[in-house]
Order: C-alpha cells, then structure tokens, then sequence
C-alpha cells in the first residue's frame, strides 16, 4: 500500500527538519521545497497528498502556491502556516481554497489532526458518495449551483456563514457539508443559540467542572468537546450576547477552549459552521455584533434562497414531501389547479411551510387528489406578487391557470436549453406528463 506523500514548503530548515520528522513518525513520506519554484517543480514531478507551506517565503506569498494548486486538474488539499495572530492573511487563504491553517509557533497535536483530516480527502477509499441531489431537492439552476458549493466547502475546513430565511433548509444545507466532509464519521452537533439562557451559554459551549458554580454538582462537557473531530453547527448566531461573542472567537483563533473552573486551555478539533435569519452585516453597524467575529465566521459565505425564488422546485419538492409523508402508500397527486396554487404562494415559512402545508392536506382531503381548498392557504391577495393577482377582467380562472403552468413549463424548458426530459424532472412530471400539457397548451411546436 503506497505511503501518503506530502509536500512542504518552508525556508526554514528547522521548521522543515520539525515536519519532516512529525510526518514520518506518522508513516507519510515527505519533500521538501525551501521557495515556490522548487515547489511547483516537485508538484509537476510527482503525486502528493497534501502540501503544507509557509506563508513567507523568499521567491513569493504562499498564497500564490495555493492559486496555483487550486488551477492544477486534481487539487491536493493545501495547510498553511501562518505568523501568530495573523488571522487575516489564514481567512484570506481559506478563502483562496486552503484547507486549514496552522499558527507558529506549531502545535504538534494540531499539526497531526490537521493532516490526518487532510489526508482522508486524498484516499480513494474514503470517497463520499455524491447524494446533495437526493437529499436538498430542486433542478431549478440556483440550487443546482448551492449543490455544487457544497461539493467544494466539504473539502474544505474554513468556517462557513449559512444566511436565509427562517425554514429555508440552513441547516439541512450545513448537514450535507458535514456528510460530505472528511469529518462525516465524527459528529454533527447543531445548537440553536436563541434556545439557550444567557446565563448558562458559557457552560452549554466550554463545558464546567464540579463546584465551578452554584448547581454544578458534577463535570460537565460542553458542545465544543461533544463536537471533538466532527461539526458544530451554530445556529442563530446573531443571538449571541457579547460576553460570549469574544470567548468564541478567541475559539476560533486559538482551536482552543477553557472549561469553566479549569486553569487550563485545551485543544479542540472542530469545523464551525454557522447561520442566522438576521442580517449580520447590518448587526456589526449597530454595535451588536463584534465586527472581528463576523470576519471569522464570515470565511465563506453560502446564502439559501427562500422557496418563492425557486418556485420550478415546488413540483419536486411536494412530490418528495408527500411521499415521506405517506411511506408512498396511497400517496394522493395534487390537481394542476392545486399545485399552480403553491407555486405562486409566496411561503414566508419557506420550505417548512410547505411541509406543514402538505401534511394538513392530507389531513382534509377526500378522494384521490388534494385540491386548492384542502390546502387551505391563507385568503388575500397579498401572498401573490403582483404580476400574479388573478384579475377576472383577464379571463376565466382556467385561463389564468393555464397561463401559470405555461410559464412554470417555459422556465424549466429555457433552464434546461429545451431539453425536456430534464425539464419534465425539474418539474416533478414524468415525461409522458410533460409532453401532454406541451401539446394541450400549443408548446409542442
């Protein structure tokens, strides 16, 4: 079985000898490049795993190693190392497509973890098998793009900022990064920072120990170390007071926390992944969230599109829904009259709402098809835009019906350059289905 092989990139002969020796004691077999130019020569020579590199270096930035190792046709996971406290140039990286980072002077316990999490990305074995597409529904050409950024944030381990609307699929989305990750065997912890006190949010994340404080009656792990190895998902950040807001993001910094009543730090492995409905940019400008942390968190930002900006997945995802809902037993079909309903909803609960909205369907109707009345959708205009207001001066309801199922047909055609067996997919619709309201609405041409 061939041995991993890592690159390094350092001037330093010192720092080179620490990793050299570090990664042969953990059977990796090692090069080393004391420039860049040495280093892209090796990289053309032979297959590595990983690359660790400098920052500073004589003939360049490491940054325009990892450029240049992002534009190869296979990328290897890239570690950087970077000055102590120079957070910004390890976001910048991250940003760039590096992996991790680590600070000088170099902690060797975080050095090990960072390339055995490295490593799992460059074994075929470990190959995550590609189910974004089972898992966050829709064909519409938005989501097919948020499905491909998963892909790549799971490569990586930079923080990632989820932002959406309440019930959009945040942390379905933060789950799938997880899945695909190289951490996807270790946990997933989400945590709903809105759900905690204040005053026990210290010791929900750091953990205590016995007697630390009034009602400690024994140790307790926080959700950093029940994350250790995995994912912590942080969701409604913004809810954050800011006593805690600068303990996490010295967190962050450091990959270390101090339990309550304990003198000393211990190390942490975690990706941090977090979201909000609230906007935090316009939170920073208040004062009520630290600009520093947001900077943190913010690496990567992901945004969610709420379900009224995809309507072409409402067939889909209401096809899926009422599946699970049913086990696919007896599962009832909605009336074109009924789905032309939800897809000018406007869902100010998002994908949530629609769920709830099904499965009170299910509830009300009588026969074998769920009609606009059993989905009982709130009376008033005002949950439709106004291109979408039925006017009856315009023609019959039929007609107006008939007119929004040509545009949801001509949205997914022109998505899918005309090719109708995928439209018919995006839209829910077998292709036989398709092809008949193509001719009964003269689209056939």
């Amino acid at each position: 079985m061939r041995k991993p092989l890592t690159l390094i990139v350092d001037d330093e002969p010192d720092i080179r000898e620490l990793l050299e020796i570090t990664l042969n004691r953990m059977n990796i077999q090692t090069h080393c490049a004391e420039n860049i130019g040495r280093a892209k020569i090796l990289l053309q020579q032979k297959i590595f795993d990983l690359c660790l590199t400098d920052m500073k270096l004589p003939d360049g930035n490491g940054l325009d190693l990892v450029d240049s190792i992002q534009a190869m046709s296979v990328p290897i996971p890239v570690a950087v190392i970077t000055a102590h406290g120079n957070m910004d140039t390890a976001i910048l990286a991250m940003k760039k497509g590096a992996f991790d980072f680590i600070s000088k002077p170099i902690d060797l316990a975080a050095l090990r973890q960072i390339i055995i999490s490295a490593l799992k990305l460059s074994d075929p074995t470990t190959a995550k098998e590609r189910r974004t597409r089972q898992t966050l529904l829709g064909e519409s050409s938005i989501m097919r793009e948020i499905r491909t950024k998963i892909d790549k944030l799971a490569r990586s381990q930079a923080p990632v900022y989820i932002s959406g609307e309440s019930g959009s699929g945040k942390e379905l989305v933060a789950r799938l990064i997880h899945q695909q990750s190289s951490r996807s065997d270790k946990p997933f912890i989400a945590i709903n920072c809105g759900a905690i006190p204040h005053e026990l949010m210290e010791s929900e994340f750091f953990g205590h120990k016995k007697g630390s404080f009034t009602g400690a009656v024994s140790d307790k792990k926080g959700i950093f170390q029940a994350a250790e190895g995995g994912t912590l998902f942080l969701d409604e950040i913004a809810d954050l007071p800011l006593s805690l807001q600068v303990k996490l993001l010295r967190a962050i910094q450091e990959k270390k926390i101090r339990t309550l009543g304990e003198q000393q730090e211990i190390l942490v492995d975690i990706r941090l992944l977090s979201a909000t409905h609230r906007n935090l940019a316009d939170m920073v400008q208040a004062g009520n969230f630290r600009q520093d942390l947001y900077y943190r968190i913010n690496v990567i930002d992901l945004h969610v599109p709420p379900l009224r900006e995809r309507s072409t997945d409402i067939p889909a995802l209401t096809e899926h829904i009422l599946a699970r809902l049913t086990d696919n037993s007896d599962k009832p079909f909605l009336s074109a009259s009924a789905l032309a309903a939800l897809q000018r909803y406007q869902f100010p609960g998002n994908v949530r709402e629609l769920e709830n909205i099904l499965e009170r369907a299910l509830a009300l109707y009588d026969g074998k098809s769920i009609e606009i009345d059993d989905l009982n959708l709130p009376v008033g205009t005002h949950n439709l835009p106004d291109s979408q207001v039925y006017d009856p001066a315009l023609g019959s309801l039929e007609d107006y019906l008939e007119e929004i199922e040509r545009k949801a047909i001509v949205i997914a055609l022109e998505e899918n350059k005309w090719n109708k067996t995928a439209a018919a997919k995006q839209l829910g619709l077998s292709f036989r289905s398709l092809r008949y309201r193509l001719k009964k609405l003269a689209l056939d041409n």
